[in-house]
């Protein structure tokens, strides 16, 4: 079955009380899941019920349920060091993340208010455009639409969580990104849309495309133009890596690659890729540190990662030229991405063809949560810099070993069979330079 597009999330939902299977939608695999029972491999995820109540679940709620950890924003806040941030007034109070998804969520504004009254986090200003036309009618029958809406709510919820005081404009494009240049027309064209009008500051995409699906490498090299007027006008343009390893879809969107491939435009060298890294949890529940961290690779799906098959190694990965070789290496950066240590974010719309039955709080994974989390911090190192950071990679591989990047140097990538990268100390194709202590990284970057 067809997944749905390209998006780069996988979700779990459980019930505090019974878990029943729900309906097969196309993206998803769907599996019983309890405590005690092995994750069943999936090629994009998982969907089991949802958690209701007022607030989402606590870690040992869900290790209790799902037989897997999860965590809440505020957690993740804790770990990615950001309070001291905080403190000082950087919230990225002035600046704005720019979100794209197509079709968007039909219930985001007011699940962001319910989001942030669970959370204690004040309601941000966010806007929506569609500038490329307007959006087919919402179908709660419709697997493509809920798995976009789906999309839409973990990136306005995760990178509003970590850049609080940051204004969101939610781009909504009117046809579905898939494999191949599918949907990627009406996204370049959207983000040019906003870089000519100086909408937003850091551009987030939680969605690519293997590149061995486009039908030439020329008619993917057309489609960079918005990340050209990207780097002309300072805005930060960051991708996720993909959610296979080492390995991506072929133009079927159903069937994986037996080899290492890549994807775009995580794999542009004007993009800055985000890879997925786990977190772990004590007997408490409480999230260890960030030295804790590795390569997600928990059976539900891997970070992306590897080298281009159409760019050639840029400048800034100079330095890692041994192992990258002479091609662009992802991802850039890493960040929480795993299932087993997921998200919980709020749902407030249905959608049968999805397994979304009832509104309620989901625990999300996948790089697609990457992109948006380090989208905050980009904010509130916009702000720290008092300018628009631009393009990050060059100053990202410059601070390699400063107290900003922690080396992730354990796991690998390895996913469907397919061998992929292992981590190591310094910069690796499984986790690329590392993860981030927030505090440390946004004040290196402003400086």
């Amino acid at each position: 079955m067809k997944r749905v597009g390209s998006i780069r999330h996988t979700i779990i939902a459980g019930a505090l009380g019974s878990l029943g299977l729900a309906s097969v939608a196309p993206g998803i695999a769907l599996a019983t899941q309890t405590a005690g029972v092995a994750p069943i491999p999936a090629v994009t995820g998982h969907l089991l019920g949802h958690f209701s109540g007022l607030g989402p679940p606590t870690t040992l709620q869900c290790e209790a349920t799902l037989g897997i950890a999860c965590f809440t924003v505020r957690q993740l806040q804790k770990h990615y060091d950001l309070a001291p941030l905080y403190a000082e007034g950087l919230t990225g109070a002035g600046k704005t993340i720019v979100i794209i998804d197509s079709y968007g969520s039909p219930t985001i504004q007011k699940d962001l208010q319910r989001f942030d009254r669970a959370m204690g986090l004040p309601n941000p200003s966010l806007s929506i455009i569609q500038p490329e036309g307007a959006i087919p009618p919402y179908d709660p029958t419709n697997a493509t639409m809920g798995g976009w809406a789906s999309e839409t709510t973990l990136d306005v919820e995760t990178s509003h969580a970590m850049a609080p005081g940051a204004n969101i404009l939610l781009v909504e494009t009117p046809v579905a990104e898939t494999e191949g240049v599918t949907g990627f027309p009406q996204m370049m064209a959207a983000e040019n849309y906003v870089i000519n009008h100086h909408l937003g500051d850091v551009i987030s995409q939680s969605f690519g495309a293997t590149e061995e699906t486009f039908p030439s490498k020329a008619s993917l090299l057309s489609l960079r133009y918005a990340y050209k007027n990207a780097v002309e006008h300072n805005v930060t343009v960051l991708a996720s890596s993909g959610d296979t390893g080492a390995t991506n879809y072929e133009l079927d969107g159903a069937t994986l690659y037996s080899s290492a491939v890549n994807s775009w435009p995580s794999s542009d060298p004007l993009v800055t890729s985000l890879g997925g890294s786990e977190l772990y949890a004590n007997s408490a529940g409480h999230v260890l540190p960030l030295s804790n961290d590795t390569v997600w690779n928990d059976g539900f799906g891997a970070g992306g990662g590897g080298v281009s098959e159409f760019f050639d190694r840029p400048s800034y990965q100079n330095s890692v030229r041994s192992v990258v070789g002479d091609s662009r290496g992802t991802p850039d950066i890493s960040m929480s991405a795993a299932v087993n240590g997921g998200v919980a974010l709020y749902l407030g719309f249905v959608n049968t063809g999805y397994g979304i039955n009832a509104p309620g709080w989901y625990v999300f994974g996948g790089t697609s949560e990457a992109s948006p989390l380090f989208a905050g911090i980009v904010a509130i190192a916009d702000q720290a810099a008092h300018r628009d950071l631009g393009l990050l990679n060059p100053a990202l591989y410059g601070l390699q070993g400063d107290a900003g990047i922690v080396d992730i140097t354990v796991g690998n990538n390895s996913f469907a069979g397919v061998t992929g990268y292992n981590a190591g100390p310094g910069y690796d194709l499984a986790s690329g330079l590392g993860t981030v202590d927030a505090s440390r990284l946004v004040h290196e970057l402003a400086h």
